[in-house]
């Protein structure tokens, strides 16, 4: 493939850390567009740091703004970029405003569309990317679903069987590569004077949450009650919510730091007793760190680790109690996690969604059947 053939448009960080191994497998052939949908320039600058680098990096540096400004923007500058370096694929990622305007540029060029973590559903129609996965799956050419169930659901809405194809989520690659060495991790939770499985790590930033002052406040007042410390990575809009709502006295009883660059945060999680997150890619995380996780949300897209990895809780007592279950024997329910297999499957998710891209490429009459891939089902 010529140089930036494949072009990866992306705008926060969990999309460019779980498209890393596909901008490692492409190389020069990959292209990176990142339009700034959220931006921390020190955050930023860690991941970059951390991937390998593509054919060309191109920085629109749109910002923040109303959704709705925020895609049209994101669309409109997509466009005039695809019009100057004409792109043979795109592929976007997940369920962002960045991997919709990406979707949109790239039909509204004609240009073929991959979905990577296609068909994931909640069915909670109050959730923006909701909204936007549906409509990228629905536009693209190539759905790659991160597991059989995520194929039933494009299956079950129409999506024609040979624009389908099971891979797995390259969440899985991306950690395994970036987690650190025990060693390393103990060291690291060590400067913040912790113990391993002796703290809860939350982190919360969804707009369910933190834009709603009661939500928000029981949040941490039931995070503040834990019997174990509770390390609280600040993510900015909590930080802004938390200072307009006048709630910075519930931060006294936990430990808040800054924001971890990725190989921190999975020091931090591999290490701690439970997690408590309101965070989609958390929830794949731990069940190959096989940590347990108390989803703090209304709904999920990844209902793949209920009963497992995760429970489902909205704020309130049974956010509490969950993580108390939790803390009752840490060590044993550590010890049984280990022996459950992650619903996202093993191997290398990236090498086939490369496959399945190169094959797109070059057969208009691409069909998935040909690739094969070790995923646990329920079947």
């Amino acid at each position: 493939m010529r140089k930036g053939a494949i072009t990866m448009v992306c705008g926060t960080r969990p999309e460019l850390i779980k498209l890393a191994p596909l901008i490692r497998r492409f190389g020069q052939a990959a292209a990176v567009v990142y339009t700034g949908q959220h931006y921390d320039r020190s955050m930023y600058s860690r991941i970059r740091a951390d991937i390998a680098e593509p054919g060309s990096f191109h920085e629109l540096g749109l910002g923040g703004g109303r959704r709705g400004s925020q895609l049209g923007n994101a669309v409109a500058a997509l466009d005039a970029h695809f019009a100057q370096e004409p792109p043979d694929v795109v592929i976007v990622q997940g369920d962002t405003t960045s991997a919709l305007a990406g979707a949109l540029a790239a039909n509204a060029n004609d240009v073929p569309l991959v979905h990577v973590e296609a068909g994931l559903r909640s069915y909670d129609r109050a959730m923006p990317e909701e909204h936007n996965r549906v409509a990228i799956d629905h536009l693209a050419d190539l759905c790659c679903a991160p597991t059989a169930l995520n194929r039933a659901n494009l299956l079950g809405e129409g999506v024609a069987a040979d624009r389908i194809v099971v891979t797995g989520n390259t969440v899985v690659e991306a950690l395994e590569e970036a987690l650190p060495s025990a060693a390393e991790s103990r060291k690291l939770i060590a400067s913040h004077g912790l113990l391993a499985d002796g703290y809860v790590l939350a982190t919360v930033h969804r707009p369910e949450n933190v834009d709603c002052r009661d939500n928000l406040e029981t949040i941490l007042g039931d995070l503040a009650a834990l019997p174990l410390p509770v390390v609280l990575p600040l993510h900015p809009r909590t930080a802004k919510q938390v200072a307009a709502f006048g709630l910075d006295g519930l931060l006294a009883g936990v430990r808040v730091i800054e924001p971890q660059s990725y190989k921190d945060f999975l020091s931090l999680a591999r290490w701690a007793a439970v997690l408590v997150s309101d965070s989609g890619g958390v929830q794949e995380e731990v069940s190959v760190l096989k940590r347990p996780v108390v989803v703090v949300r209304r709904s999920t897209e990844r209902p793949e680790i209920e009963g497992t990895f995760g429970t489902l809780v909205p704020p309130g007592p049974r956010m509490r109690a969950e993580v108390l279950r939790w803390l009752d024997d840490v060590s044993g329910h550590r010890a049984r996690l280990a022996g459950i297999a992650s619903p996202y499957g093993t191997g290398s998710p990236s090498g086939l969604i490369e496959a399945a891209v190169r094959q797109m490429v070059s057969d208009t009459r691409f069909a998935s059947p040909t690739l094969e891939f070790q995923l646990v089902t329920d079947g």
